[in-house]
């Protein structure tokens, strides 16, 4: 979501009290606070921007309960991990918290700060249907299995064929003439479909990461076309993805999240039966990285990356952490087929190339 809030930072101290008891966490939705309560004086209170698919994860009373008793009441707003590399006014802040290590360096170098940490990564995945993933085995994308896998160079040939869905053999599951789309966020304010964008790129490119000037202008025509073609997309991952979960196929028949959204809300009861995850082919991996702004963001950063249960707490939440058997017993609880291990992961390209990129497929949308 667009962050307009431009609140003064305050002179925090640095208190060093450990309390046992949990208290509420302090966020914004949108221009509106939302209330928070504490035992406030004995608390330090950090500041910080995170991409929204963090939200549940800070918002839960075991994680406000876990970061209280480190001495720490933490604050979030929410905003697209690009804008928080480009457009959030980071002095109100003590942390940057987006869903990728490119849009950390670009804040590290603009801020001139070192110190960062990577707490917790999601693969990017595709969530579908079962009527849906039918159509698109039979059509080679769906590749069934122990994890259900999307061929993405398949996909791009059928995007880039203008292929509808009423177009497809057999089709009786879903024969809408619309075009055959995965649905996004906004890239030019989400994380998420930054990574699309940089791993449509690299099959776009022959299975080779794109780099230089010739390349991108050489990808370009065929990742433009996967998102002009949707119409109106959301800025973070959580709109396409509340869509999907609520309102079923019709509109949203493939949507691009993180994993971790698909684990959590399986944790919540939220996934049906005919509702199926699969992974692109290759994949690509968002790293979660907080850029620490100051000595209390430093201290969040820390405490994430090395305090066991905010470890277990951040794998309940579908967060791969460091131990990964965590990550698997959470998606086993809760009947995800995910792979234990990544292996069909590619690196993406450098934040300079990414943003390349994105301003040439914003320039298609003018």
């Amino acid at each position: 979501m667009l962050l307009r809030n431009k609140r003064a930072a305050g002179v925090i101290g640095a208190v060093a009290v450990v309390i046992a008891a949990a208290t509420a966490i302090g966020l914004t939705r949108g221009d509106k606070p939302v209330a928070a309560t504490a035992p406030a004086a004995t608390l330090t209170t950090v500041r910080g921007v995170v991409g929204s698919e963090k939200m549940p994860f800070f918002a839960d009373p075991n994680v406000v309960d876990a970061l209280a008793r480190k001495g720490l009441r933490v604050e979030v707003t929410a905003a697209g991990s690009r804008e928080i590399a480009t457009s959030v006014d980071l002095a109100n802040y003590d942390f940057a918290f987006p869903s990728s290590e490119q849009a950390a360096e670009r804040i590290q170098r603009q801020r001139k700060v070192n110190a960062k940490y990577t707490p917790f990564s999601s693969p990017m995945a595709i969530a579908t249907f079962g009527p849906v993933a039918d159509l698109l085995t039979r059509a080679e994308v769906v590749r069934p299995g122990p994890v259900t896998t999307f061929d993405m160079a398949r996909y791009l040939h059928l995007v880039q064929a203008r292929t509808q869905w009423s177009q497809l053999p057999d089709n009786a599951a879903y024969p809408v003439r619309k075009n055959v789309l995965i649905a996004t966020s906004d890239p030019r304010t989400s994380n998420s479909a930054a990574m699309y964008l940089a791993l449509a790129g690299y099959v776009a490119n022959g299975d080779a990461i794109v780099q230089g000037a010739n390349a991108e202008q050489a990808v370009l025509p065929t990742v433009s076309k996967l998102f002009t073609g949707q119409g109106y997309t959301e800025n973070s991952t959580g709109g396409p993805f509340e869509q999907y979960l609520s309102v079923g196929m019709g509109p949203t028949p493939l949507v691009w999240i993180y994993e971790s959204q698909f684990v959590e809300a399986a944790a919540h009861g939220r996934v049906r039966p005919d509702m199926v995850l699969t992974y692109p082919s290759p994949t690509v991996l968002s790293r979660h990285t907080l850029v620490a702004l100051g000595p209390t963001g430093d201290e969040v950063g820390r405490a994430l990356s090395t305090d066991p249960q905010l470890q277990r707490l951040a794998a309940e939440h579908g967060f791969r952490t460091g131990d990964a058997g965590q990550f698997a017993k959470v998606a086993a609880q809760y009947g995800v087929a995910a792979p234990a291990t990544l292996i069909d992961v590619v690196d993406t390209p450098t934040y300079d190339t990414i943003e390349h990129l994105l301003d040439g497929v914003g320039r298609t949308y003018n």
